[in-house]
């Protein structure tokens, strides 16, 4: 339940005209007067709405001169307190995700106490260290934005630009979740950083911590109907689940409410408590001081657009149209999720699985029910298993439904028929509609840095552009006049931004988390491995006769956490220990297939030892068109540990020194020993050469 402080820590008044609601879930059951005192109550200002009861942490609604109102449901003094987790007792505590945070962040010191950084999340921060250094832990502070279906203005896209050189460490890392991460930036910026963001109609509340996190969309700038309302409906989420009780306006800009007017439907659906769904009264009607029990992610998307991973959401959204084009209800997933603990069985990574349809009308309350339903039942006793999935997977689909249609007031429909999943990336130029063009680019890691960084701000800012992040960690600029494309392309070129027919196609499709040396939950490298990975997997196809034009979907991450979505990669890396990884195998190209832990412990520098026997055995043995995850399930685990086991190396044919590229051994050899120097192949080196060569003729052609 989304339960609230027992009554032996409510604090209480000596004013006999004080009353608070006590609450039996959320079920008001009694008005309860107040007698006895309560210490170190601080007057609010004119301007503040909330005040804070220092000695209990517990919040309290200055509602006129003379009366003071709990806002929070009590269980009656009778029930019996539930096992709850320490950060169950932090929020509870907080005064609405304030306290200790609001005193922590005025003192001396780099960094903020254990409480204060839980709470720091909700606003769309964690500390960090940087775990290269030795000695004295180095403090700053990340800061994730929350953009639904990833758009960004061109004002928000350049303050971002200038933030990170001025207090990061001068990138942007574009995230799986369609936002910007800034780095290392310090306590002491942490307001003004803030504070600019949010005047600029930017955002990081709720991009983190125990709450619905950054709401994905197809990132795609089509002016077609079903995409134009899958955006739409995307915001229209994120504001319905936004918190309301104004701590984030609060901490970084001293109360001002600087937001843009909400749709009516939004406002109609947060207030209705028609089927009890709400904290009545509470500044907070939806998730309480409890908020819930851990994060939860939402994706919208049209049939056959996988560009958003829409199976690892714990609610995924699918708008449903009619034969006309227009929009007419959706079909909705539940309990997807990736995180996983390693060696705990019990822990897993789960595909959402169908709920059922609603009419496009009743979307945000069938939502919302779902969401109350995941806040009353979910786990908060403990976190590993708090997440929506390990709900559903214990009472099953049908119970969760039931329960759901209760907050919901109707029944859902039968699940609308859909078409086969496809992964969109949307790399390249395409057309927009009303005479607009769009151009994907390609952004290895999502890390925007150096000359690219230099050379997109220029772009943004000459033409005034719009931008989006997609889920696969790229960027797409928006709204492009017909005449400013060739312009454009020669500029992007500069950057280092080059058409996606001259990008290794494994680096399309790959992904990894930031991992070391910032975040504090990585086992081993991500970010900074997977460049490496993804050259030597290279050579292995080289090796085994694999063509270039081939490719698999590769996601390295530095913990079972599953940020980058491994465990939908036909080939995941999951960091197990230094330098050591598990290896998963099984997913689909299009990620509707669920990967599985292949084999545990893999140090990184015996990764071919692996991956030669199977990218060999899946170009000899594969049926047609068969991708390499789906050949790996076919075959089965166990017969692959025994090709693996077996494996004395690729059977040596006269291709061995790759004549059809190089006319000559005496060629080959001397590209072999220069590609040696920078860890590459002579293959790889070769076709680096041969790609710049072409991509710089064709931008003089341009020019």
């Amino acid at each position: 339940m989304a339960t609230s402080f027992g009554a032996a820590n409510n604090a209480v008044f000596n004013d006999p005209m004080i009353q608070f609601h006590s609450f039996n879930g959320l079920k008001r059951h009694s008005l309860l007067p107040i007698h006895r005192g309560i210490h170190g109550l601080s007057v609010p200002s004119s301007n503040s709405s909330v005040i804070r009861a220092v000695s209990t942490g517990q919040l309290v609604n200055w509602a006129s001169e003379s009366t003071l109102v709990f806002w929070q449901p009590v269980k009656p003094e009778t029930a019996a307190e539930s096992k709850r987790s320490k950060i169950e007792i932090i929020k509870e505590q907080s005064n609405f995700i304030r306290y200790p945070l609001n005193e922590e962040l005025l003192t001396e010191t780099p960094n903020i106490n254990e409480f204060a950084t839980q709470l720091i999340k909700f606003h769309g921060s964690y500390q960090q260290t940087n775990r290269d250094e030795r000695g004295t832990k180095s403090y700053s502070f990340m800061l994730r934005t929350k953009n639904p279906c990833g758009k960004l203005s061109t004002r928000l896209y350049l303050v971002m630009d200038d933030l990170a050189d001025e207090f990061g460490i001068g990138t942007l890392r574009l995230t799986t979740r369609q936002t910007f991460q800034l780095h290392g930036v310090l306590k002491k910026d942490l307001k003004t950083v803030m504070s600019t963001i949010i005047r600029n109609m930017g955002s990081t509340l709720g991009a983190c911590g125990d709450l619905n996190r950054n709401v994905l969309a197809p990132a795609a700038p089509l002016a077609r109907k079903d995409y134009l309302f899958a955006q739409e409906t995307a915001e229209n989420i994120a504001a319905l689940l936004t918190p309301q009780s104004g701590f984030y306006y609060d901490m970084w800009v001293d109360g001002e409410r600087v937001m843009s007017a909400e749709p009516p439907e939004v406002v109609r659906a947060r207030i209705d408590n028609s089927h009890g769904t709400n904290f009545p009264d509470s500044p907070e009607p939806i998730y309480g001081t409890q908020f819930l029990p851990r994060k939860f992610k939402i994706a919208v998307t049209v049939p056959g657009d996988n560009s958003v991973d829409i199976l690892t959401n714990d609610i995924g959204v699918v708008v449903v149209s009619d034969d006309d084009g227009e929009p007419q209800g959706f079909n909705i997933y539940v309990g997807g999720g990736m995180g996983r603990t390693h060696r705990l069985e019990t822990t897993f990574p789960r595909l959402a699985e169908p709920l059922g349809y609603v009419p496009k009308e009743d979307i945000l309350y069938a939502i919302k029910a779902i969401v109350v339903t995941q806040r009353e039942n979910g786990r908060r006793d403990d976190r590993k298993y708090s997440r929506m999935k390990y709900l559903i997977s214990s009472w099953g689909i049908e119970k969760f439904g039931s329960v759901v249609e209760q907050y919901y007031g109707k029944k859902f429909e039968p699940f609308r028929e859909l078409p086969e999943w496809e992964f969109k990336s949307y790399l390249g130029w395409h057309e927009q509609g009303s005479g607009y063009l769009f151009c994907g680019l390609h952004v290895d890691n999502g890390r925007v840095k150096g000359l690219m960084k230099k050379m997109l701000r220029e772009i943004i800012e000459k033409y005034n552009l719009n931008v989006r992040i997609t889920p696969n960690q790229n960027l797409i600029l928006c709204d492009i006049r017909r005449a400013w494309k060739r312009p454009i392309t020669t500029a992007l070129a500069q950057g280092g931004l080059l058409p996606p027919r001259y990008v290794d196609p494994l680096n399309l499709t790959a992904m990894a988390c930031p991992a070391l040396p910032l975040c504090p939950l990585a086992i081993t490298e991500a970010e900074r491995g997977i460049p490496d990975i993804l050259k030597r997997v290279r050579a292995v196809f080289d090796k085994v006769g694999l063509k270039h034009s081939e490719s698999i979907v590769i996601r390295v991450t530095g913990c079972p956490n599953g940020c980058a979505r491994p465990y939908m990669a036909e080939l995941g890396f999951v960091g197990d220990g230094p330098n050591s990884y598990q290896i998963w195998l099984g997913g689909s190209p299009n990620q509707t297939s669920l990967a599985k832990c292949f084999m545990n412990k893999v140090k990184v520098q015996d990764l071919e030892k692996v991956l030669e026997p199977l990218f060999y055995y899946w170009r000899r043995k594969r049926e047609a068109k068969e991708s390499f995850g789906n050949f790996t399930i076919r075959m089965g685990f166990e017969k692959l540990l025994e090709l693996v086991e077996k494996w004395e190396g690729p059977v040596e044919t006269s291709s061995r020194f790759n004549l059809k590229l190089f006319a000559d051994r005496e060629t080959y050899e001397a590209m072999d020993k220069i590609a040696k120097l920078e860890n590459k192949t002579a293959h790889q080196l070769a076709m680096e050469v041969i790609r710049n060569y072409v991509a710089a003729q064709q931008n003089g052609k341009s020019e």
